[in-house]
C-alpha cells in the first residue's frame, strides 16, 4: 500500500497514483492507496492497518509522511517503505534510500529489512530528529508559508536569523547534566537533515542511543565557519557544538512551560521538561540490498 500526501514538497502528484498502479501490475504486485487529509490521519491510518494486511506500506510524501506511517506500523508485522517526495526527506537520505522515484520503487522487489531505533520526545514519536531552538522556528515558519522546497526555506532561515535569540536550557540525561544557551538543540537518531546539513556524524539507527546536539551562542563571524563544518561532516571541530550521547534525557527551558519544537519535520507545542527516551530497533524498514547498486 502506498499512502499519498498530496501537498508535500513541490512535486506534481497528479498522474502519480495511476504510475504506482501501472509500475505494481506491471510486476505482478497489487497496490493499494491511502490518501491523507490532515484529519486524523494516524487514527484512521492505524484502523485501515488493523482491518487489512499489506506485505509493506510505502510513504510517498516527504519526512512528516514518513513519521506518520512508521507511528502507524509500530508493533505490527508489516514493513515500512519510503518513496522520497518531500521539501527534506532526510530519513530516507540516512537510509541510503534514492531520492529518484523510479530508483527508490526498486525497494518494492529488491531490498534488505533493517530495523532501526525511534523515539519518543515529550511523548510524540520520532524516527528521525526533532529540535529546539533556531530549526524549530524555521521550520515552523515554513510549514505555515505558502512556499516549498529548499529555497523558500534559505530564505525563511534568513530571515529569522538576526533577529534570533537563544535560549537556555537544563538538560539531565542517563549519564550527565547540561545548562547554558544554544542557539538550536538537536535530539537526534541519526544524522542528517533534509538539507544534507549533517548534525550528528558517525551515529547508527541502531544501536539503542541518541544523541543531543548543541549549537552554542556563536558571534556572527563565526557563522559561515560552522555551516562549512556542518556540510563536510565535521560538526565537532566547532567550539560552539557539542553533543551528549544517552539513552534518556530531560530538557527543561527555565522560565518556560511550553516551547516550540519540530518533530520530524512537524511543529509543535511541547510541555516542559521535555522527557526523550529510546525504543531500540522498533522499526522495520525496506532499505536497498548491499547488491543493488543504489547511491
Amino acid at each position: 500500500m502506498f499512502v499519498l500526501n498530496p501537498v508535500s514538497g513541490d512535486i506534481d502528484k497528479g498522474h502519480l497514483e495511476d504510475e504506482l498502479t501501472t509500475f505494481c501490475t506491471e510486476r505482478g504486485r497489487t497496490a493499494a492507496f491511502f490518501h491523507t487529509t490532515g484529519e486524523d490521519d494516524l487514527g484512521k491510518l492505524r484502523q485501515h492497518l488493523a482491518d487489512h494486511k499489506y506485505d509493506a506500506v510505502f510513504a510517498a510524501g516527504g519526512d512528516g509522511t514518513v513519521k506518520l506511517v512508521a507511528e502507524a506500523l509500530l508493533g505490527s508485522d508489516m514493513l515500512l517503505g519510503i518513496l522520497p517526495l518531500g521539501s527534506g526527506n532526510g530519513l530516507s537520505k540516512d537510509l541510503g534510500i534514492p531520492q529518484d522515484l523510479d530508483a527508490a520503487l526498486r525497494l518494492i522487489w529488491e531490498y534488505e529489512i533493517r530495523e532501526i531505533d525511534t523515539m519518543l520526545v515529550g511523548g510524540h514519536f520520532s524516527a528521525h530528529l526533532a529540535d529546539l531552538g533556531f530549526n524549530a522556528l524555521v521550520v515552523e515558519r515554513f510549514c505555515s508559508g505558502d512556499t516549498r522546497g529548499p529555497g523558500a526555506y534559505i530564505r525563511i532561515a534568513l530571515q529569522e536569523y538576526l533577529n534570533y535569540e537563544p535560549c537556555t536550557y537544563h538538560i539531565e540525561t542517563d549519564r550527565e547534566t547540561f545548562e547554558g544557551k544554544a542557539f538550536m538543540l538537536t535530539v537526534a537518531n541519526a544524522n542528517t537533515f533534509g538539507s544534507n546539513m549533517v548534525i550528528n556524524p558517525d551515529s547508527r539507527l541502531d544501536d539503542g542511543e541518541f544523541e543531543l546536539c548543541l549549537i552554542e551562542p556563536f558571534p556572527n563571524t563565526a557563522m559561515l565557519g560552522i555551516l562549512y563544518q556542518l556540510y563536510n561532516e565535521n560538526f565537532d571541530a566547532s567550539a560552539y557544538t557539542r553533543r551528549l550521547r544517552c539513552r534518556r534525557a530531560s530538557i527543561s527551558v527555565p522560565g518556560q512551560q511550553q516551547v516550540l519544537a519540530q518533530v520530524d519535520g512537524e511543529p509543535i507545542e511541547l510541555t516542559t521538561p521535555i522527557a526523550i527516551e529510546i525504543s531500540p530497533r522498533s522499526l522495520r524498514v525496506l532499505t536497498p540490498a548491499p547488491s543493488s547498486g543504489a547511491e
